[in-house]
């Protein structure tokens, strides 16, 4: 290799380093997280970050006392929350094939809440089972 195919390697990693990082910041700076905005937990309880300041929320259905999950759309509008064994939509009842998931309610994360990177509006929820239930779901 040669004094000037090295300079031009040289020069080749620093522009992959720096649009790998300028594409790091940009993606980080634009990235919302109002998906994270409510969250619905414990004994019928929830906070409402959305305006800045938590606000607490007591229409929850859920009643756990360990995992649960929760997501909201890119506006902070609340989509569903879970606590691995029910799915609860934004209005609290019961979603379309959302009871008898394989979660357990004990399990410390119960429930884990994925969107489809390629697809708004669809999300994975992926379930744990817990110790108590001796794991009979799987783990």
């Amino acid at each position: 290799m040669t004094f000037h195919d090295r300079i031009n390697f040289v020069s080749c990693n620093l522009r992959l380093y720096f649009f790998t990082i300028l594409f790091s910041i940009l993606s980080t700076i634009s990235y919302s997280q109002n998906e994270a905005a409510i969250w619905y937990f414990g004994d019928h309880a929830g906070i409402d970050f959305d305006s800045g300041n938590p606000v607490p929320l007591l229409d929850g259905q859920i009643g756990t006392s360990e995992g649960c999950s929760s997501i909201s759309d890119q506006n902070g509008d609340l989509l569903f929350y879970t606590d691995g064994v029910h799915v609860w939509n934004k209005n609290h009842t019961y979603m379309e094939n959302g009871t008898e998931l394989m979660g357990f309610w004990s399990a410390s994360q119960s429930s884990l809440v994925v969107p489809n990177p390629l697809s708004n509006g669809l999300f994975y929820i992926f379930t744990v089972d817990g110790m108590e239930n001796s794991l009979i779901n799987g783990f």
